[in-house]
Order: structure tokens, then C-alpha cells, then sequence
């Protein structure tokens, strides 16, 4: 096989490059909206021809550039458009309201779709991987002709019947990533042996390696406790927040109504739930947080949870705001999921840009009182197996730069996989 060139589109901070290069596919062309992303991708890829900006003002630079440096297609374009905009539930409002002759509101991001489909068009790859949340697959967009069509549909229309693939739903831990996160992977290829082989199999996915409880053809999913349950302690206290022998493993620190709320937050549960701590009481049966879905689909909280406990009226170690100018205190409103601890025994909650907050969705460490480390996440998201660096000019990155990079990256080993799989169909 010839040079394993690739574009890399939406390419952020070149997290899911890492899982291309694992296996000898170069990424020669980046594109990346945000400076300071790009400066990562840069620092990472020397050799990578980096350009910043607006992919629809670059795209025809992209292709040019292409095909001025090259004489044969891509092996492979790489795409993660942002998933802001990707709608889980919209999709059949939005198509009522176009029949009703009416111009239903969406998220131009969701657009950015045309200007992939262009390069892919014009360069002609043996393979596309495009990356995404799995409400991608529900996501309306406008076309160029102002049509509203469904964004796979359209990627299918325009990819044309040299190209055969489609989307997959997967869970990451299913491929030995510590963490359960649901991805849309959507696979085109035109290649001979590609056709041949997804006529068989229905799909360009590796098997998976992993499952709950494994069986005879996969392991059990890698739990917190085997990712880093080896890892120095951490409290979110000053002096105590930080491992000196791994900059990277630090936490934020945490204030005191905090600390008390998690210090009395027993493993998986919610700081919610917590009971009374009133040594001359210790009721246990204060009325716990609850949250439902309403009548329009809306998860909500429970109104009525008690602050105070219900027996001796001593305060509840819960999450609370005090009214301003006064010593007021009323239940914080939040959900069931805020200032949760995880579960040593279970894959990791999904990482977002926000798992260094405590009030994040499931992501307090299941025993000690602080959120997860950078290092952690770096480890969650599988980046830390492979080599990366956050330094840009002598400087490490800002701890913000870092935490985004991890919390909207797709996890590199997922990439490594699916292209041993592309590999293994070229070769067979």
C-alpha cells in the first residue's frame, strides 16, 4: 500500500489524529476554528500543514493545497464537526413545521457538514470517518438548494454510489475505554475490497473487546478502580490538591460547604441524599432527591427535598445557596447526577468539558473529596497511552485548554481500533 495520507477536518486538538498515526496513516492537512487548539495540533504535528479559520472560507485552500502536494487520493479523511448543535429530539417538530410551509430555527453548526462533504467530493478518499455525538443521526439540516434533509441522508446522497457504509451507534467502554460514552461512528468507503467486505458484514466496525461482565470472546469493561485506583490521593484543600511528582494530577479546590457536603457522600450517591450527621440524631430517613420527566419531557427535580433534617432539624450536609443578605438557606436547585460521586467498580460517567466541576453530571471521585484530576481524565479518555504533549512553545497549556482538549475529544483508542480494522480489510 502507498503513502496512508489524511485530512483531518474539525480537527480541535488532535486528539483522534492519535489513533490515525498509531497505525502509519499521516495526517499531512489539519483545519481547526480556535487558535489555541491548533496551536496543540501544531505542537503535536510539526509536520502537519495547520490551517486556522472558517472551513467554509478554507475549503477550496484545503483541496488546493492537497492537490498541489500530492498526486493520489487520501487514504483517509477524518471528520468531528461540532455536536453542540445536534439535536436528540427535534427532529420531528422541525419537520412539521417545513411541511407547514414555516422555516423551523436550527443550529448552523449542524451545517458545517456541506463544507466536509465538498473536500471529501473534490479529494476523493478511500475512506471517510466522520465522528460524532449519536444524535448526529437525528440531526435536520438546510442543504445548498434550502432543502431540509436528514444529515446522514445528506452525507449519503452526496457521497454518491462509489461509497459504501454507514452509522453505528457504539459505547466506548465496549472498546476498552474506562468510560461509558455513546459515539456515532459513520463509515464510508469506496474500495474495492471494502464494498465486498460490508456486503458481507454490514458494517466496517472491529469487533468489540470488550462487554459488563465478558464472555468468551471479550473482556469485562475497565473500571475506575482499574484505571486509577493506583493514583496518589488527592483532597480538594491547598497543599493537598496536587501530586509533585505529576503536575497533571491535580484538582480544583473546593471551598468548605463544599468539602462538608462530599466528606458525608458515601460512594455512587448523590450529596443530595445525604442524611443527618448530627451525632445526638443520625436520622436516615430523610426524604431523598428525586427527579422525573414532566409532561413536556423535561427532567425534574423534586421541590420539596428537606434542608433540614426532619427529625432533630439539625442542617442537612446538602447542596445549598444562602439568600443574599441573610442567613437564609434553601436547597441549591440541581438533579440527581450534580455532586454524585462515581463507582470504583463501574466505567467512568461521560467526560464533558465540565468534569472538573463537582456540580457536573457524575463526576465526583467515588471516594475522595474532589472531582477527577486532569490526569485522570487524560487516562479515562485513553490520550495518556499515547504520546502527547500540552507544552506549546516551553509553556505548558492553561489547565482550561487542557480539561476542553479532554472533554471533547473522541477517545484516540477507538480511532486505533477502527483503523487496524480499515487496515486489516486493505490487506486481507
Amino acid at each position: 500500500m502507498r503513502n496512508l495520507n489524511a485530512v483531518s477536518l474539525f480537527s480541535s486538538s488532535g486528539i483522534g489524529d492519535l489513533g490515525l498515526h498509531a497505525n502509519g496513516i499521516n495526517t499531512v492537512i489539519a483545519c481547526e476554528l480556535l487558535e489555541e487548539r491548533m496551536n496543540l495540533f501544531q505542537a503535536n504535528n510539526p509536520d502537519t500543514k495547520c490551517f486556522c479559520g472558517d472551513i467554509w472560507e478554507l475549503k477550496d485552500t484545503i483541496v488546493n493545497e492537497y492537490k498541489t502536494r500530492f498526486s493520489e487520493e487520501p487514504f483517509l479523511i477524518l471528520a468531528t464537526p461540532p455536536c453542540q448543535g445536534m439535536s436528540p429530539n427535534g427532529m420531528g417538530k422541525m419537520l412539521s413545521d417545513y411541511r407547514k410551509g414555516l422555516r423551523p430555527k436550527f443550529d448552523e453548526r449542524n451545517r458545517l457538514i456541506i463544507p466536509a462533504i465538498y473536500i471529501i467530493k473534490e479529494l476523493q478518499p478511500k475512506w471517510v470517518v466522520f465522528e460524532n455525538v449519536s444524535n448526529m443521526g437525528n440531526t435536520l439540516i438546510y442543504d445548498e438548494n434550502d432543502e431540509l434533509v436528514n444529515i446522514i441522508d445528506y452525507v449519503r446522497r452526496e457521497l454518491g454510489e462509489n461509497y459504501i457504509g454507514g452509522p453505528q451507534v457504539i459505547d466506548c467502554a465496549d472498546y476498552g475505554v474506562p468510560e461509558h460514552r455513546i459515539r456515532l461512528l459513520t463509515v464510508f468507503s469506496k474500495t474495492e475490497k471494502a464494498h465486498k467486505h460490508y456486503k458481507t458484514y454490514g458494517t466496517f466496525l472491529p469487533e468489540r473487546t470488550h462487554s459488563q461482565d465478558g464472555d468468551l470472546f471479550t473482556d469485562s469493561w475497565i473500571t475506575l478502580r482499574e484505571a486509577i485506583g493506583n493514583l496518589k490521593p488527592l483532597r480538594a484543600v491547598k497543599g493537598e490538591n496536587v501530586d509533585k511528582q505529576n503536575p497533571l494530577h491535580k484538582v480544583p479546590l473546593l471551598d468548605e460547604k463544599k468539602l462538608w457536603w462530599l466528606d458525608n457522600t458515601p460512594e455512587g450517591n448523590t450529596a443530595f441524599n445525604n442524611q443527618c450527621v448530627n451525632p445526638e440524631c443520625m436520622f436516615q430517613e430523610n426524604k431523598i432527591h428525586g427527579a422525573k420527566h414532566n409532561e413536556e419531557g423535561i427532567n425534574k427535580f423534586n421541590e420539596d427535598t428537606p434542608l433540614y433534617c426532619e427529625k432533630c432539624g439539625s442542617l442537612l450536609p446538602r447542596p445549598y445557596v444562602e439568600e443574599k443578605g441573610t442567613d437564609t438557606k434553601r436547597l441549591m436547585k440541581g438533579f440527581t447526577s450534580a455532586y454524585k460521586r462515581m463507582s470504583w467498580d463501574e466505567p467512568a460517567s461521560t467526560l464533558t468539558q465540565n468534569f472538573q466541576y463537582a456540580c457536573s453530571d457524575n463526576k465526583v471521585h467515588p471516594s475522595q473529596t474532589r472531582v477527577l484530576s486532569l490526569w485522570e481524565g487524560l487516562i479515562l479518555q485513553t490520550i495518556a497511552q499515547y504520546p502527547y504533549t500540552f507544552t506549546i512553545n516551553g509553556k505548558q497549556a492553561k489547565d482550561g485548554l487542557i480539561r476542553d482538549t479532554i472533554g471533547e475529544s473522541v477517545p484516540p483508542r477507538v480511532i486505533d481500533l477502527l483503523c487496524k480494522n480499515i487496515l486489516k480489510i486493505e490487506n486481507n
